[in-house]
C-alpha cells in the first residue's frame, strides 16, 4: 500500500512539474544583402529667407551581414483552477550579427502574463502586439531585408522601412482580450487597451489608446481580416483591411493571393493610405517542398505628408531542408517620390554666427537589395 501510495505522489508532483516547465524557442535568421541607396534630394537653406538652393545627389552601397528578427523566448502555462490556466510568455530580440555600441543584447517582444478560460476567453497583460498585425500574416510573404512593415519614422531600422507604410507596432503596459469561440464560429476577436501611466491634471488629455482585430477562416482557403486602433503606435488612427485566397482549393495551383489596404491618419498632418498585393506559389519539383513569391507595396502620403510616395516591389524564394531549416533568397526594390520638403526638415548650427539653421529638402530616394541566409527555428 506504501508503496502504491509512493508511486501515485511521484506521478502528481511529475505532472506538476511537466506543467509548470517553460518551453524555450527560438529563431536563428541571418542573411548576407547587398544594399545600394540613393538620395536625389533639393534642399532649401533658410537662414535669411532668401531661399537657397543646393542639390545633394548621395548614392552608396555595403555588403551586410544581417540578423532577421532573431529571438529567443520562454512560454508555458499552469493550471490555477479546473476551468483557469496561468499563462506567461517572455520574448527578447536578439542582433546575432553585432555587438556594437547600438546593438541592444535583449529587446523586448511579446512579454506578458495572463489568464486563459475556456468561457471567458484570454487575457494578456504587458507588452503585446498592436491588434492591426492580426490580421497580417494572411498577406505578408516577403523576408529579410525586406520584412520592412514598420517604422513610420526615418530614425528606426532601414531606410527602406522609412519608405513604406506604417506599421502598428507593439504596444506597452496594455491589457489583450482573445474573446472565446462561439458555437465554433469560425471567428477570432481580439479587444486592445493602451494604457498611459502618466500622472496628469484634471484639465489634461489622457493618452489612452485602443484597438479591435476581427479574422474570419471558415478553412475553405478564403481569409478576411479587419482591424482599428487609436493613438496606439502613431497620434491617430488605423485601420486596415486584408483578405487571401488560396486557390489550391478551387483548381490545381498551389498560388495562395493576398491583398491588404490600410489607412493611417495622423493627426495635425494627413492620411497616409497604404496597399500590398502578394503571390506565393509552392513548387513540387524539389526534394522538399519550396516555394516562390512577390510583392508589391504602394503608400501615398508617408507618415501624413501629402506628396510623399512609394512603391515597392519584391520577388524571392524559399527552400526547406527540414521543416526548422529555411534557405531564402530575393531582390527587392524600393522608389519614393518625396515632394513634401517637410519630410528632410532639420536643424543645423550655422558656422560662422551660431545661429540655428532650418533645412527643408524634396527629391527622390532609392534602395535596391539583393540577399540570401538561412533561418533556423528551434
Amino acid at each position: 500500500m506504501k508503496k502504491l501510495l509512493l508511486a501515485t505522489a511521484v506521478a502528481a508532483l511529475s505532472v506538476s512539474a511537466a506543467n509548470a516547465a517553460p518551453t524555450l524557442y527560438g529563431k536563428a535568421f541571418l542573411t548576407t544583402d547587398y544594399v545600394n541607396a540613393e538620395l536625389d534630394v533639393e534642399e532649401t537653406v533658410d537662414t535669411d529667407f532668401d531661399g537657397d538652393i543646393q542639390r545633394i545627389n548621395n548614392d552608396s552601397d555595403s555588403l551586410q551581414v544581417n540578423s532577421n528578427i532573431s529571438r529567443l523566448g520562454f512560454k508555458g502555462s499552469e493550471a490555477i483552477t479546473a476551468n483557469t490556466d496561468v499563462i506567461y510568455q517572455l520574448e527578447y530580440a536578439i542582433n546575432i550579427d553585432d555587438s556594437g555600441d547600438d546593438n541592444i543584447g535583449f529587446k523586448s517582444r511579446d512579454t506578458y502574463l495572463g489568464l486563459a478560460n475556456e468561457q471567458y476567453g484570454q487575457f494578456r497583460f504587458g507588452r503585446n502586439y498592436s491588434v492591426t498585425d492580426y490580421v497580417l500574416d494572411n498577406v505578408l510573404v516577403t523576408k529579410g531585408y525586406w520584412d520592412n512593415i514598420g517604422a513610420s519614422s526615418i530614425n528606426g531600422g532601414t531606410v527602406a522601412e522609412a519608405l513604406t507604410m506604417t506599421d502598428g507596432g507593439r504596444i506597452n503596459n496594455s491589457i489583450m482580450w482573445f474573446a472565446p469561440k462561439y458555437n465554433d464560429l469560425p471567428l477570432d476577436l481580439v479587444l486592445q487597451y493602451g494604457a498611459d501611466e502618466t500622472f496628469v491634471s484634471d484639465s489634461d488629455d489622457r493618452d489612452e489608446g485602443y484597438g479591435a482585430s476581427l479574422n474570419y477562416n471558415p478553412g475553405t482557403g478564403f481569409t478576411v481580416g479587419v482591424a482599428y486602433d487609436k493613438d496606439m503606435t502613431i497620434n491617430g488612427d488605423i485601420l486596415r483591411g486584408t483578405a487571401s485566397l488560396d486557390l489550391s482549393n478551387y483548381i490545381t495551383m498551389p498560388i495562395t493571393m493576398g491583398l491588404l489596404y490600410q489607412q493611417a491618419d495622423y493627426d495635425g498632418l494627413g492620411e497616409e493610405d497604404g496597399l500590398i498585393v502578394s503571390a506565393k506559389m509552392g513548387l513540387d519539383n524539389f526534394a522538399r517542398p519550396a516555394a516562390i513569391y512577390a510583392q508589391y507595396n504602394k503608400t501615398d502620403s508617408l507618415s501624413g505628408l501629402d506628396g510623399n510616395d512609394s512603391d515597392q516591389f519584391v520577388v524571392g524564394g524559399q527552400y526547406f531542408f527540414k521543416d526548422n531549416m529555411i534557405a531564402h533568397a530575393y531582390a527587392g526594390y524600393n522608389s519614393a517620390d518625396l515632394d513634401n520638403d517637410r519630410f528632410f526638415t532639420r536643424e543645423d548650427v550655422d558656422g560662422d554666427n551660431g545661429e540655428v539653421v532650418s533645412v527643408r529638402g524634396s527629391g527622390d530616394a532609392n534602395v535596391l537589395a539583393i540577399g540570401a541566409g538561412l533561418e533556423y527555428l528551434f
